[in-house]
């Protein structure tokens, strides 16, 4: 009996659903996090009768066929691209993401890793780096008699000194944009990689050709949305008990079939 697998794989499909929304919710507080979603497809279909056959009986034409549908397979779990509001710290040195683009982030080994996530950091050296030691590129390092940093909606850093009245620019961050952000390989730490889905990086100043602005002081929240996401929950579990149902009236169905003598 079909029915049996093809609610098993409305089961796998259900359960997929909610691992994807488990993750949503566990990373609802994520700087720069952007929700994900499960996405469906159907499974091959078997051709009892093709539409559009010649019927045997009096020689018309089908309008319709049978064609039997052998369940359903997760297609992909895709990133929604959308920016979360912006959140008021403070901080120096967080910088906000205000519309697309992310920052190019210098990984060891000489790997490029790009994150949305501007919590970013002085180390032992003045490095300006990221949560977990990462420098940002372009490097900047900051003179360590700098009385405050200051950096503006293009990017540029400046940095004042005692008993100096104009300050001195230290540089000056990019933001990178992609033809395909979707297509992006996300590596865990609020990073992401280029792949062949994405397309190719494309390096340019903020506020240019699309690309977003800096805002010191603040960062990017994560753009799950926790009343969605249960919704969607509760969805899933109903969906989940759907198709257990189906399993067991196949089950009975062939236990009936069994006992006829």
């Amino acid at each position: 009996m079909r029915a049996l697998s093809i609610a098993a794989t409305g089961m796998s499909a259900q359960q997929r659903r909610v691992e994807v929304i488990s993750n949503n919710l566990a990373n609802m507080n994520t700087t720069g996090y952007n929700a994900r979603r499960a996405e469906f497809s159907d499974l091959h279909y078997q051709q009892a009768v093709r539409p559009g056959e010649i019927s045997s009986s009096d020689g018309t034409v089908l309008p319709a066929g049978v064609q039997l549908g052998l369940g359903v397979r997760t297609s992909a779990v895709a990133m929604e691209v959308a920016q979360g509001s912006l959140s008021e710290t403070g901080g120096p040195l967080d910088l906000a993401i205000d519309g697309a683009g992310y920052l190019e982030i210098s990984l060891p080994g000489g790997d490029i890793g790009y994150t949305r996530d501007g919590a970013l950091k002085r180390n032992g050296d003045g490095l300006i780096v990221t949560s977990d030691g990462f420098s940002v590129s372009p490097e900047i390092t900051i003179p360590e008699d700098a009385t405050e940093i200051a950096i503006n909606g293009d990017g540029e850093v400046y940095a004042y000194f005692k008993d100096q009245v104009q300050p001195q620019l230290l540089g000056q961050f990019s933001l990178v944009t992609f033809s395909n952000e979707k297509g992006l390989e996300a590596m865990g730490s609020n990073l992401y990689r280029e792949t062949e889905a994405s397309g190719q990086p494309n390096v340019g100043d903020p506020g240019q050709d699309g690309r977003g602005i800096f805002r010191q002081g603040y960062l990017e929240d994560s753009s799950v949305d926790a009343v969605k996401e249960l919704t969607d929950l509760i969805e899933a579990q109903r969906g989940y008990e759907l198709n257990a149902k189906v399993i067991t009236a196949a089950d009975q169905m062939l236990s009936a079939t069994v006992q006829i003598r």
